[in-house]
């Protein structure tokens, strides 16, 4: 299978080439091989095997008592190279026209190994305004992001994800404004099946977000917005005496999330920070998640109540050929509004506090760059307290992570 995507692939860059004499088309292939090697001194919630770590996993004891999820586990991948091509041209009327297309071997699910859209889109380019159409960064991902070697990005500290959308951009001089609507694919809100695209396809809303910046002599700062609204079910089942009855129902989970970032750069220096009032994002590979609170006693019909989680990042790096960087990252729970009066649903739900460093030291060439990071990853669990969502009787747990990367970029 992936020998058959591979050769559709270069078949298709072979006919593209050839239209592309002949349209005025210049188009440009790049790409990465990327090495990661990893340990960890315990298990983790984690996707793609262990390359996207997020945080350690709580105790879970044998029957004897012993952490059966204290053992350490480590691996080497190559699942993250890549291969893409940006296209430029036609215009349209006024607008520069330009395309992107990128895949790696991440697969999707559980199967890797397989190629995986990252990026396809068109973007359209009036000078003051454009319009970007298909799949990229979710904009709470943003232009300010961490630079880091863990390929979670600073997740679930940063939002991480990419979804098909629709965004708009406006450039007056310093400023600029943008607004998008987004839909899920790959990066899905979770419910009673699981993480799922139904949620938001049900919902007939598409994620909202609204933002403004601020760009001057190396500065980037600004804030955003997002909206998000999805439909857990649009059944319900009710089981009275024996006899089963089916309920059409009306639910939704509305959540607000807010953010703020800045970022310097220099020809030596990179110092970039978020903060984040999340609510609901584990689509963005964040904590958090919603709950049931209150329920109709004769249709089985839900009201929910999402979790509220406020997280911070800040990361300094310096440097042109060694380049040393520290980031840390730091998450606190704040609850829900309402009591929770049902199943709660979400990542890391009886997360109290969580706080993650990262030490790293990279030597840079053109086009290699090699890498080593320690990080040290402390995570407080404890019981959920119905009433507001809060965590209580916390205890900590410790995750010891060291990362080496090889990437060769063309």
């Amino acid at each position: 299978m992936r020998q058959l995507l591979i050769s559709a692939f270069l078949l298709l860059t072979l006919a593209f080439s050839l239209g592309a004499q002949r349209q005025n088309i210049s188009y440009k292939f790049y790409g990465q091989v990327r090495g990661d090697l990893f340990y960890n001194s315990r298990a983790n919630v984690e996707t793609v095997d262990g390359l996207f770590f997020m945080f350690p996993k709580d105790k879970a004891p044998d029957a004897d008592g012993n952490d059966l999820n204290a053992a350490a586990n480590g691996s080497f991948y190559l699942l993250y190279s890549r291969l893409g091509i940006d296209i430029k041209g036609p215009n349209i009327g006024n607008a520069v026209s330009t395309v992107k297309i990128e895949s790696d071997f991440r697969g999707s699910g559980s199967t890797f190994a397989l190629l995986r859209i990252r990026h396809a889109y068109v973007n359209l380019d009036w000078g003051k305004s454009d319009v970007t159409i298909g799949q990229t960064w979710h904009p709470l991902f943003g232009e300010v992001s961490p630079q880091v070697l863990n390929l979670s990005t600073g997740a679930p500290f940063q939002p991480f994800n990419r979804s098909p959308l629709l965004m708009y951009r406006y450039v007056n001089k310093n400023w600029q404004l943008k607004a998008a609507t987004m839909w899920q694919l790959q990066y899905l809100s979770t419910g009673q099946n699981g993480k799922s695209e139904e949620y938001i396809k049900n919902s007939c809303i598409p994620e909202l977000y609204a933002g403004i910046d601020y760009k001057g002599q190396g500065w980037q700062v600004g804030v955003g917005a997002d909206f998000l609204s999805i439909t857990p079910r649009t059944q319900s089942v009710i089981s009275d005496g024996g006899n089963t009855k089916v309920f059409k129902v009306n639910e939704r989970v509305n959540s607000l999330t807010f953010e703020a970032h800045a970022k310097y750069t220099s020809a030596d220096w990179f110092i970039a920070g978020k903060t984040l009032l999340a609510s609901n994002q584990v689509h963005n590979s964040m904590i958090g998640g919603y709950a049931v609170s209150a329920i109709d006693s004769r249709t089985g019909e839900y009201e929910y109540t999402p979790f509220r989680n406020s997280l911070s990042w800040l990361n300094i790096v310096y440097g042109k050929k060694w380049k040393p960087g520290i980031f840390i990252g730091y998450m606190k729970n704040l609850g829900t509004s309402d009591p929770i009066n049902g199943a709660m649903y979400g990542t890391g739900l009886n997360l109290d506090q969580l706080l993650s460093t990262q030490f790293q030291l990279t030597y840079n060439l053109p086009h290699w760059k090699f890498g080593f990071e320690y990080m040290p990853s402390i995570a407080w669990y404890g019981a959920i307290n119905s009433e507001d969502g809060k965590v209580l009787d916390s205890h900590s747990i410790t995750n010891h992570r060291i990362l080496g990367v090889m990437i060769y970029t063309f």
